[in-house]
C-alpha cells in the first residue's frame, strides 16, 4: 500500500487535532463510520492495484459527519486495503500464516479495526517500531549473531487482537463497496491525475 500512516498524518495536520483526540473521536463512531467510505489512494496505489494514478476518495460525506468519522473512515479504508492485499496474496498462493501489527498500525483502535475487517487475529509484539527493528534482526541473522527462531526472544508477542465476528460480518457490505469504487472511478481518477501533473 502506498499510504496508510501518511493519510492519518494528513488528517491530523488538516484538522489541527492531536492523534489522541482523533483516535478518541473515531473510537466513539460505530464501525462503518455512519456510511462514510474512504479509498486511501492519496499517493496512487501500489499492491495490489499497481496504479500510480489512483486517487483518494471520500464517499458518503454529509453535514452530520465530523473529523472522528473521517479519521475512522481513514482507518477502515486502510484496513480494507489490508484485506484486499491478503486476498491477492491468497490468490497468488502466498497467504500469510499470521498478521503482525507494527508501526502506527499497532495502535489499539487500528489493530481492532484491521482484525475486524480482515476477520484475522493480529499479533502485537513488544517492540512495534516496524521496519528498522526487522532490519536489525535480519542483519543479526545475516552476520551469524542470531538465528531465525530467535525472533521470539528478540520481540515476543505481547497481545493478540481477535476479530469480533459480528463486526466482521457487518464490514462485509462496506468491503464490497470499497472493492467496487476503484474500478468505478478509475477513469475519472486518471483524468484528475493528468490534470494535477499539468498544473503541478
Amino acid at each position: 500500500m502506498a499510504t496508510s500512516g501518511a493519510v492519518t498524518g494528513w488528517l491530523r495536520e488538516l484538522t489541527g487535532a492531536e492523534y489522541g483526540t482523533l483516535v478518541a473521536e473515531a473510537a466513539a463512531v460505530a464501525p462503518g463510520a455512519e456510511g462514510l467510505l474512504m479509498l486511501p489512494y492519496f499517493a496512487g496505489e501500489r499492491t495490489p492495484l499497481f496504479d500510480p494514478d489512483a486517487r483518494g476518495l471520500v464517499l458518503g460525506l454529509t453535514l452530520r459527519h465530523g473529523r472522528g468519522h473521517l479519521y475512522r473512515a481513514a482507518l477502515e479504508g486502510t484496513a480494507f486495503g489490508v484485506r484486499h492485499n491478503l486476498e491477492a496474496m491468497a490468490e497468488a498462493g502466498g497467504a500469510p500464516s499470521r498478521l503482525v501489527a507494527v508501526g502506527g498500525g499497532a495502535r489499539e483502535l487500528w489493530t481492532r479495526i484491521v482484525s475486524d475487517v480482515t476477520g484475522r487475529p493480529q499479533q502485537v509484539p513488544r517492540h512495534t517500531v516496524g521496519a528498522a527493528y526487522g532490519d536489525a534482526f535480519l542483519a543479526a541473522v545475516g552476520t551469524g549473531r542470531a538465528a531465525e527462531p530467535d525472533i521470539a526472544e528478540w520481540n515476543p508477542v505481547e497481545q493478540v487482537v481477535e476479530p469480533e465476528p459480528e463486526v466482521h460480518e457487518g464490514y462485509g457490505e462496506l468491503y464490497r463497496l470499497y472493492r467496487e469504487l476503484y474500478p468505478a472511478t478509475r477513469e475519472a481518477a486518471h483524468a484528475l491525475a493528468r490534470r494535477q501533473r499539468d498544473d503541478g
